[in-house]
């Protein structure tokens, strides 16, 4: 079997824009991939079609290791957005070796390793701006079978927060704890807005809520400040999802930066490169959480890793609060049940893209603003 050619598909889903892409090769046998990236959609399909298909069209997609890692050092100057081109590739090639050996990619990757896979969702907090309407919706959530709830409650904050936003902050943080009830875990997301005095601070103040993890409180790009705020915290930290290479993983891992590894598949270089960096997480006694805020094939995509992986915790899921029509992208297998995420049975991915959905959403410029920006916040809560 080899690749012949690959297409994409650019599509928008309300405050996101996803770009899918489909191996074909000479076997008949076609491949699923994503490589979607915030705001730079158009610019990987580009590099996808200007330097990524000549290097793959002719090679077996059985031999996907070599063609990753190949791809990783012929790219050479870095970054998110090529990482997320070679990713997408390599998913699909994941779904083409389960297609033609007749088993699913989890199956490929080690297999089964867990009975159940639990899930937290995130997103369920759009349309609400007071503790009220936070509490409202999180007891939704939970009505839905989540048993963890993930928010990002301070607004457009950056590197410091006044003693109102402190207070505001923690009265999201604490209707969602009185709504959930004590036994739903809650995760609070920082989106590194703040600095190593700040982010301690409002940490002890939340301390009293028994939050799961604190993700990304400060910088992500800086993993001594990242250690320094573990350090003098009780809580968990998360981090991992805006890091993109093999040394970047070794890094934080050998320092103990992170209880939990947030490792993106769609970005750091696919299932394989996810593979590595797990077992790098367990020699170090951390577990992941694979991020994915993107589409369904990215999501089905980490659940695969998830099922086959030792160290793996929860998975994050978007998908019941992104747009009504996100469940007609792809066809296939049901993923999704009561709070937890299904056992795939079908071979590879075990999903299909439908292509006319994707035509009937084009894509839209900046559909989604920058986290800083108080429009973000505008039209997250008219959800």
């Amino acid at each position: 079997m080899k690749i012949t050619g690959m297409e994409t598909f650019l599509t928008n889903s309300g405050l996101r824009n996803y770009l899918f892409l489909r191996l074909t090769t000479d076997s008949g046998l076609t491949g699923l991939g994503e490589a979607t990236l915030e705001w730079q959609e158009k610019t990987v399909e580009t590099l996808l079609h200007e330097w990524v298909v000549d290097r793959i069209v002719g090679v077996d997609p059985s031999h996907v290791e070599a063609l990753a890692t190949d791809l990783i050092r012929d790219q050479y100057q870095g970054g998110s957005t090529v990482m997320t081109a070679i990713s997408g590739v390599e998913i699909a090639c994941w779904d083409l070796i389960g297609k033609a050996r007749g088993i699913p990619v989890y199956e490929l990757l080690g297999g089964r390793r867990r009975d159940t896979l639990p899930a937290y969702a995130n997103g369920w907090y759009g349309g609400a701006r007071t503790p009220a309407e936070y509490a409202r919706k999180a007891a939704e959530a939970v009505r839905l079978g989540y048993t963890a709830l993930k928010l990002d409650p301070f607004g457009t904050a950056w590197k410091t927060l006044s003693p109102e936003g402190m207070k505001e902050a923690e009265a999201l943080v604490a209707a969602v704890r009185e709504a959930a009830g004590e036994r739903v875990d809650i995760m609070v997301e920082f989106h590194g807005r703040l600095d190593v005095p700040t982010a301690i601070a409002i940490g002890r103040r939340l301390e009293k809520y028994r939050p799961r993890w604190y993700e990304e409180p400060v910088t992500p790009n800086s993993l001594d400040q990242l250690k320094e705020v573990k350090e003098a915290l009780p809580v968990a930290i998360a981090a991992g999802e805006r890091l993109y290479t093999m040394e970047d993983f070794e890094r934080i891992t050998a320092m103990r930066a992170v209880d939990v590894l947030q490792l993106d598949p769609a970005h750091c270089g696919g299932l394989g490169m996810a593979r590595k960096i797990a077992a790098l997480a367990a020699d170090e006694g951390i577990t992941i959480s694979p991020h994915c805020s993107i589409g369904p094939v990215a999501l089905c995509a980490a659940v695969h890793l998830d099922w086959a992986t030792q160290n793996f915790l929860i998975q994050e899921n978007f998908s019941q609060y992104d747009v009504p029509w996100r469940k007609e992208y792809v066809f296939g297998e049901e993923a999704w049940r009561d709070g937890r995420f299904v056992l795939p049975s079908k071979p590879g991915l075990g999903i299909e893209l439908d292509t006319s959905t994707c035509a009937r959403h084009p894509y839209k410029k900046n559909a989604f603003p920058s986290l800083w920006d108080p429009l973000w916040l505008k039209k997250f809560t008219q959800n």
